[in-house]
């Protein structure tokens, strides 16, 4: 039985798709079956693979409002074991096509259904937004990732986060079982003393639920999605793969792999 996990943060510049890809690419290097939905209407993670998003004809939009088999939208990327479904601004238009449908929460678990045992882990990279494609998303998934930036806003609003994710615990007809797979800290320079100071704060909320593999700033990891490729293939040497890398190692430890 494979795996869904969602990669949600509201705040928007925190590195969560970054995180959605890399993390996604590693794991997928090292054996395993991995699909990567993009759900957020920027498709900035279709693109982070050099998928032309807009002329793509079928994708995440499709998944929840038309009429199509989830196998039909899932493409090859460029790395061996790795799978995605793309997005575009189509997407946004989700929010009000669902609107009138029942049990729209759970529109998009109803839909990975049919493919959830053909991959190891399924991602979701979601939009940084609370609305209705997050919680699809939310509901769909076994577990959450939180990217979180190591800086002073970092903890703005995550309550908000956490307090939808309790909600959705809370409803039998939502999600009961959903849990926190774990805190990415991105972004990270350990040479400034807000990094450290908002880590500390971080580590208080959440404990052993932090991956101890900080990722630092790093230049190649914002040039490899204008190459369409992740960090592995652009710079596998750099700092933010090699922090990427092992956060895999440790993310597979966690699920027992």
């Amino acid at each position: 039985m494979g795996k869904i996990i969602a990669f949600s943060n509201q705040k928007g510049g925190v590195g969560k798709t970054t995180s959605a890809i890399n993390l996604s690419t590693y794991v997928a290097l090292a054996g395993y079956k991995v699909l990567l939905l993009d759900f957020d209407p920027q498709g900035n993670a279709s693109s982070g693979f050099g998928f032309e998003k807009n002329v793509i004809e079928k994708n995440a939009y499709d998944l929840l409002v038309g009429e199509v088999d989830v196998k039909d939208l899932i493409l090859p990327t460029s790395v061996k074991n790795l799978s995605m479904i793309t997005a575009n601004i189509d997407l946004a238009a989700a929010e009000v096509d669902l609107v009138n449908t029942p049990q729209r929460e759970s529109v998009l678990r109803k839909a990975l259904g049919p493919v959830k045992d053909m991959f190891d882990f399924i991602f979701i990279d979601c939009p940084p937004s609370l609305g209705l494609i997050t919680l699809n998303a939310l509901v769909a998934s076994d577990e959450v990732v939180i990217p979180i930036q190591s800086e002073f806003f970092a903890l703005e609003g995550l309550s908000q986060l956490m307090n939808t994710i309790k909600v959705i615990k809370q409803r039998p007809n939502l999600n009961p079982d959903i849990t926190i797979n774990g805190v990415i800290l991105t972004m990270y320079d350990g040479r400034t003393t807000i990094s450290k100071q908002v880590t500390e704060e971080i580590y208080k909320y959440f404990g052993n639920k932090i991956y101890t593999i900080p990722v630092p700033r790093n230049v190649k990891l914002v040039e490899a999605p204008s190459f369409g490729v992740p960090v592995a293939e652009h710079a596998p040497r750099s700092s933010g793969a090699v922090a990427y890398e092992r956060l895999a190692q440790q993310f597979l430890k966690r699920e027992g792999k």
